[in-house]
């Protein structure tokens, strides 16, 4: 059973895939994705997608976002869009350039969201390779650095904790707080969990007067999220195997693996 995609803010699940250079997740959403990467975003060139303001390239006979356009992009109800792949490059004319064979591989990986050669073109200069359905519901994304998905993580999770806590002014009025992003030493550090599947949930998140601890769970392997969500209700009944911890008066984070 399907849930509704505002049941994706709370939770994420990473799984990384070191030989393959990918990320299964969920709860991460493509607004969060071009946020975290704000003004360092290529072109995106759309492989599946429901965009109406993308222009069009000849040689590829494909649409495309220019990078002005990636904030209106993220706007959008992408989840709605169901199938939602690109891949960045660096100018139009690179595209261009793509042989038979590459555009091949191309639709591919839109179309069967798996990689047939490595899915870093020289030519494009890409750093990522984004593959979702139900955009949050189930992500794969191909990272030419894994710099890159421990930046985005970071992000996220300090994101997600403003959203949930809503802070209430004397006035009455909800507003976000900020938080620093984690550290990329700690979420570093958690690697080899990472790379069995965890889940970090904010929604089972301790708020304490002078700390807020973040429970992780280390899941396994799912390719399914009902199956993943329905292992999370099981195991959320369970001690955690790690918390993230902000303390309110250093405003730091640090890690407790339990």
């Amino acid at each position: 059973m399907k849930k509704h995609h505002q049941d994706i803010r709370d939770l994420i699940y990473v799984h990384l895939n070191q030989t393959d250079q990918y990320v299964l997740s969920y709860g991460i959403e493509f607004g969060e994705f071009a946020a975290a990467f704000s003004g360092s975003l290529n072109q995106l060139l759309l492989l599946k997608h429901r965009f109406d303001d993308a222009d069009f390239n000849m040689h590829t006979q494909l649409e495309y976002c220019p990078e002005e356009r990636i904030n209106k992009l993220a706007q959008e109800d992408v989840y709605g869009y169901g199938d939602f792949c690109w891949i960045d490059f660096l100018e139009e004319e690179v595209l261009n350039e793509l042989s038979d064979q590459e555009m091949a591989e191309l639709l591919f990986l839109g179309h069967q969201k798996k990689h047939l050669k490595s899915p870093f073109y020289n030519k494009l200069g890409n750093r990522f390779v984004y593959l979702a359905h139900d955009d949050g519901w189930l992500n794969k994304i191909y990272y030419r650095s894994f710099k890159d998905f421990f930046h985005l993580l970071s992000e996220v999770i300090a994101g997600k904790l403003g959203e949930l806590k809503l802070e209430k002014t004397i006035l009455g009025i909800r507003k976000k707080r900020a938080y620093p992003q984690v550290n990329k030493e700690i979420l570093l550090s958690l690697t080899p969990f990472i790379k069995e599947g965890i889940c970090f949930s904010l929604r089972d998140a301790d708020h304490q007067r002078t700390r807020i601890e973040i429970p992780i769970w280390v899941m396994g392997d799912f390719a399914n999220m009902d199956d993943m969500y329905e292992e999370y209700e099981q195991i959320s009944n369970k001690p955690c195997d790690a918390k993230i911890i902000f303390d309110k008066k250093t405003k730091e984070w640090k890690l407790n693996v339990i």
